[in-house]
């Protein structure tokens, strides 16, 4: 069996330095990791077995892993550092209460991510009992292109970006993915004109969505809001004008409080 080098989530650390080994193994939890074991943090790292297990001692000394049963997994301290981080925080107590009135509207899941290099960063998700089979998890990344989210904050964020995107490649992830250039542009022009963006099965089937960005005074994206829903009974057009006016707000709110109003 031929393992896959994997993806990182996060830039090339310097592996000369104890600190940046130490970003390499906290990086290397994913999302949707409830444990994980010393040889597979072993794979991910590219670490040598004697210094991974040092840098994991000093780790759980410091209390920023726990160890469980079958491995490790990051601890509440590396949490409550997350909720540290000012932009976030405010981002979420703006967001929040717009995105809880979008799912009492829609009753279908609720997102809200941010722009981090090339991919899209979900930071709160809502969903009730109807959520649909989402790829999607707090923490978690997914590619620009192929998500509404994604393409609402591609559309805002200038030629430069687009221009990386395309140089990473397309990767298809279902049959419906856009992997040719021009069309994806296409749709990221569309996306200027209506303030809206739409995903139809492009990164998970059974799933489409759409997302509007939350702009500064600027018109610069702040991060995006989505409503994603089954695509056996969810019609993202008919939320569009929710979506559009949730974000709206939230970019208005955020606005008002940077000026100081």
């Amino acid at each position: 069996m031929t393992i896959e080098p994997l993806r990182p989530d996060h830039p090339p650390a310097d592996l000369n330095t104890v600190l940046g080994k130490v970003v390499t193994v906290l990086f290397a939890f994913r999302a949707d990791d409830h444990c994980v074991a010393l040889a597979e943090l072993g794979r991910r790292t590219g670490l040598p077995k004697g210094t991974l297990h040092r840098i994991v001692t000093d780790l759980l000394q410091v209390r920023l892993l726990d160890r469980v049963e079958g491995g490790y997994r990051l601890s509440g301290r590396v949490f409550q550092l997350g909720m540290r981080a000012s932009v976030e925080r405010g981002l979420l107590e703006v967001a929040t209460p717009f995105m809880e009135d979008v799912y009492e509207r829609t009753h279908e899941t609720v997102h809200l991510g941010v722009l981090d290099e090339d991919s899209v960063v979900y930071v709160a998700k809502i969903g009730g009992h109807r959520q649909a089979s989402s790829p999607s998890r707090v923490g978690g990344r997914m590619p620009l292109y192929c998500t509404a989210i994604g393409k609402a904050l591609l559309a805002y964020s200038g030629p430069e970006l687009f221009r990386r995107v395309i140089e990473a490649g397309l990767e298809r992830r279902t049959s419906r993915t856009v992997t040719a250039p021009g069309l994806l542009r296409r749709q990221l022009e569309r996306v200027l004109e209506t303030g809206v963006a739409y995903e139809y099965e492009e990164s998970a089937v059974g799933i489409v969505c759409v997302a509007a960005p939350i702009l500064d005074a600027r018109e610069r994206p702040v991060a995006a809001l989505s409503v994603t829903g089954p695509s056996t009974r969810f019609r993202p057009d008919t939320v569009a004008t929710i979506v559009r006016a949730a974000a709206t707000g939230t970019g208005g709110v955020l606005a008002r409080r940077a000026s100081g109003v």
